[in-house]
């Protein structure tokens, strides 16, 4: 009931992110929080003014260049200009810092200092089978080299029989370099990063170890459900992020699309028969949120045409045969986790993270997802290594990883005595547009 001459009183000393809260109440607020006259006070503050109009011999009116009278503007016209130019000076912050490249990964070195630039966050939503969707807002972070690890705990889980989907959204507020802590109602845009099923998560899903108190279950892509040993009852989710392109999947979406990268442009050579078969450079980083139990890169890795078999490309970065290239672990491995009131470690788990550069230094297979060690039947017959071997294995649609390990009983370590990559051919000719 009261006057929009009061209420437009009151709104003028609120900033832009309060208007675009206020502008949530009701239809009658949207349309009074975004006058023009209001936003182009907020804007040519923000914005200062780039010339002078002379009224006067001793008044002068600023006005931004290109402004016109606010009578000559459509309702809300300062206030999207406004919005836009605050995005387009924060994704033109954001770029400046990933331009510097790190020469090991072919990844940006700032990519922790572009993401809270941007002021991105990441939530789950998960949907039960009425349709009701509970959010999961506040979340743990741990930076590594090529990958943002993030864990949701909570004291009120849903139980696991009514859901039916989980759904993982990067979060961006409208007003980045104004952001305050995320509320489930305040201006910001999400994008799809991808979505789970969990009708049949004990059926279908992949058990990739447990401790006294959680089983783990792994989701491609790269998610880890923990379940309260013996209950449906989620204990914590964590998600591990691979740096490729994450800013693109976290922002560029939308609420119900998923970005698609634009597929890569072939790159023609008709010089060298064996063009896509050699010169790749791997980074692998092997982990648990703080801890790091192995990290390393592999230069001038090649591949024989001999070696082209099933579909694969067969690269191989650590040899059986060459002991002077098998690589320890460091620690005791396992992924960690935590909630509210408890924490533990589940043995022989961890988070791989793989980088994978072509000739040019790019990426070119990507990936940060869970894997486990499995004891092996066969024992170690390598005269330097007498011990039980433990396998790691991981396939996509685009490679697979395979490892194996000894571990030594006298200095309680594991050696990585085999790490072979296979590389999809169809993802190599697409790639270098070559017929393998």
């Amino acid at each position: 009931s009261m006057p929009s001459e009061m209420l437009m009183k009151i709104f003028s000393y609120l900033d832009a992110v309060s208007l675009l809260h206020v502008a949530c109440v009701n239809r009658r607020f949207y349309h009074l929080a975004s006058d023009n006259e209001i936003w182009m006070k907020i804007y040519s503050k923000c914005f200062p003014p780039k010339r002078t109009i002379w009224k006067t011999s001793l008044q002068t009116e600023t006005v931004p260049l290109g402004c016109a009278t606010l009578q000559d503007r459509k309702p809300g016209y300062w206030k999207k200009e406004y919005i836009l130019k605050q995005i387009a000076a924060v994704k033109t912050r954001v770029m400046q810092l990933v331009k510097p490249v790190d020469p090991c990964t072919g990844l940006p070195c700032k990519n922790e200092k572009a993401i809270k630039a941007s002021g991105l966050r990441w939530i789950i939503v998960l949907k039960d089978k009425n349709g009701q969707e509970h959010v999961m807002e506040k979340a743990h972070l741990s930076f590594k080299d090529t990958s943002v690890s993030v864990v949701w705990y909570s004291t009120s889980w849903p139980c696991l029989d009514i859901l039916s989907t989980l759904k993982l959204f990067g979060v961006m507020p409208l007003l980045p370099d104004q952001s305050r802590a995320l509320s489930k109602k305040g201006p910001r845009r999400r994008s799809l990063i991808a979505e789970y099923d969990l009708s049949h998560l004990t059926e279908s899903s992949v058990a990739v170890g447990a401790d006294k108190l959680v089983q783990l279950f792994s989701l491609n892509p790269g998610l880890v459900l923990g379940l309260w040993k013996g209950k449906n009852e989620i204990a914590f989710v964590m998600v591990s992020l691979h740096y490729h392109q994450l800013l693109e999947k976290s922002a560029l979406g939308s609420a119900t699309v998923q970005y698609v990268l634009p597929p890569a442009k072939p790159v023609l050579d008709d010089v060298d028969p064996e063009y896509g078969l050699h010169d790749y450079d791997l980074h692998v980083d092997m982990h648990s949120g703080s801890c790091t139990y192995m990290c390393g890169t592999f230069k001038n890795l090649f591949c024989r045409k001999g070696d082209i078999e099933n579909g694969y490309l067969k690269l191989t970065v650590v040899s059986l045969k060459d002991n002077t290239k098998h690589i320890p672990l460091i620690g005791t491995v396992g992924l960690s986790w935590e909630t509210a009131a408890f924490k533990g470690i589940v043995k022989d788990c961890y988070m791989m993270d793989v980088t994978l550069l072509d000739e040019t230094r790019k990426p070119f297979w990507c990936f940060s997802a869970p894997v486990c060690m499995e004891l092996s039947s066969e024992v170690s017959n390598l005269y330097d290594y007498m011990g039980h071997i433990y396998t790691t294995d991981y396939a996509d649609s685009e490679g697979k990883v395979c490892a194996e390990l000894v571990w030594l009983e006298e200095t309680k370590e594991y050696f990585i005595v085999s790490l072979v990559l296979y590389i999809s051919t169809e993802k190599v000719n697409n790639w270098y547009g070559t017929n393998y």
